[in-house]
């Protein structure tokens, strides 16, 4: 695979490099071949402090409509909060406010504080993915991202990166595919 300037390994043979929560989840994946994700997923070291998108694609070379931003959002009605993972291009803009929050049928939603998101989703803030978060979270996927033929997650963790078609992200098991870009 060529995807910028790292080196890519099938991620199931790397779990030393994906928060627990994700490793688990590309282990459950290949022991259940549930749609055939697990093997769609590779894995490259990089620099931890160079993990944040900007920073990562001008070091190795991804452009940013190759990358892909999870962001955690807290949805609130009637005194609940549910969670869900909104994934969208480094390019774009999830309207939160509008989109997601119809979508997830709530009074009001907003980011996650970044301590909940890290506590409750068992990764590195700046590394959250939607592979391995919490089974009762819903994965929005932008449709833009699902169309991707190749592209850049979190693992996890900083001191790496996913790569994976977009496809694969729309076929998780909580994912739905929805436009969600300004």
């Amino acid at each position: 695979m060529k995807l910028g300037t790292l080196e890519w390994v099938p991620a199931g043979d790397r779990p030393d490099l994906l928060a627990d929560p994700v490793a688990r989840a590309i282990g459950a994946m290949t022991s259940e071949m549930a749609s055939g994700v697990a093997g769609e997923v590779s894995v490259a070291p990089i620099d931890p402090a160079l993990a944040d998108t900007a920073a990562f694609c001008e070091r190795y070379g991804v452009a940013p409509e190759e990358s892909a931003n999870c962001v955690i959002v807290a949805a609130k009605r009637g005194g609940e909060t549910r969670y869900a993972a909104v994934m969208v291009l480094a390019t774009m803009r999830a309207d939160v406010n509008g989109v997601v929050r119809r979508h997830l049928d709530a009074r009001k939603t907003s980011f996650a504080p970044q301590q909940e998101a890290v506590a409750l989703s068992g990764m590195e803030y700046g590394g959250i993915t939607p592979l391995g978060l919490p089974d009762d979270w819903p994965v929005l996927v932008d449709a833009e991202v699902a169309r991707r033929p190749l592209l850049v997650i979190g693992s996890g963790i900083r001191g790496s990166k996913l790569a994976l078609p977009g496809e694969a992200l729309a076929r998780l098991k909580t994912a739905e595919v929805v436009a969600l870009a300004q």
